[in-house]
């Protein structure tokens, strides 16, 4: 497997195409979704809601958690998801900023 010279891109570069790499999946986007729309912590219900199975489930949210979109905690046996609210936001912040700064003056 070949480099992928990421030490070539500035912090912020090597972020965002890290955020959208763990945004990359719709099973992903639907566990965003369903962690917003009940705003609280949840832990097996997701395989109600989704149409995957625990095994798959649990490693979209193994990628979530690494990309450090959402947070779990352990409680007994299963693990608490919720959004990671400090992070969430710096994400928010620095998609918005990428997305306000074009300024359509050609094509």
């Amino acid at each position: 497997m070949g480099l992928t010279k990421t030490d070539a891109f500035t912090e912020s570069q090597n972020s965002i195409a890290s955020i959208c790499k763990a945004l990359g999946h719709p099973a992903r986007i639907a566990i965003i979704e369903h962690l917003i729309a009940t705003n609280s912590c949840i832990t097996g219900d997701l395989v109600d809601v989704l149409p995957l199975s625990q095994a798959t489930v649990s490693q979209h949210l193994r990628e979530l958690k690494n990309a450090g979109i959402i947070q779990g905690t352990i409680s007994g046996t299963s693990v608490n998801y919720c959004i990671n609210a400090e992070n969430w936001n710096k994400i928010a912040s620095t998609l918005s900023h990428m997305l306000r700064s074009y300024n359509p003056s050609c094509c």
